[in-house]
């Protein structure tokens, strides 16, 4: 991957995360509700929408895929800090960098936000998400988190 190709799915998947968020979903029904050709859309437009700002991106995705409001709050019942919803877009990205196959990024990235290990390191009740990344990654792969 090209460093600029790095940034944007970096930016993409920060994105996700942050409509996630906004929208109280799984991070695999944003992906549903995007599909493939609206990832890549999103992944072409980065460059121009790195100069947005995030909630203006994340309405007009959220308007143009119809994205509903949701349950899956994994927010708001912490006691502590959570991650940034760019820490988690940069756990994504370092993910699909290292477990995709060169040219198959696009779909490693539907894969990963559409598997368990996604609800596992959205919830910040748990240490999963400060884990090493290839510890999650090992995980994602054998699809059960790892002893």
């Amino acid at each position: 991957m090209t460093e600029r190709e790095k940034n944007d799915y970096f930016y993409v998947c920060s994105l996700i995360e942050y409509i996630a968020r906004e929208t109280k979903n799984r991070r695999g029904f944003i992906i549903e509700k995007l599909g493939k050709k609206g990832v890549e859309k999103l992944l072409y437009d980065a460059e121009v929408n790195h100069c947005l700002s995030f909630e203006q991106v994340s309405d007009e995705v959220i308007e143009q895929y119809r994205i509903s409001c949701g349950e899956f709050d994994t927010i708001s019942e912490c006691k502590y800090a959570i991650p940034s919803f760019m820490d988690i877009g940069k756990l994504y990205s370092i993910m699909i960098e290292d477990c995709a196959e060169p040219g198959k990024e696009i779909d490693e990235l539907l894969k990963i936000f559409s598997s368990f290990i996604s609800d596992k390191i959205s919830d910040f009740q748990t240490d999963v998400y400060y884990q090493n990344p290839s510890y999650l990654e090992c995980s994602y792969e054998a699809g059960y988190l790892l002893d």
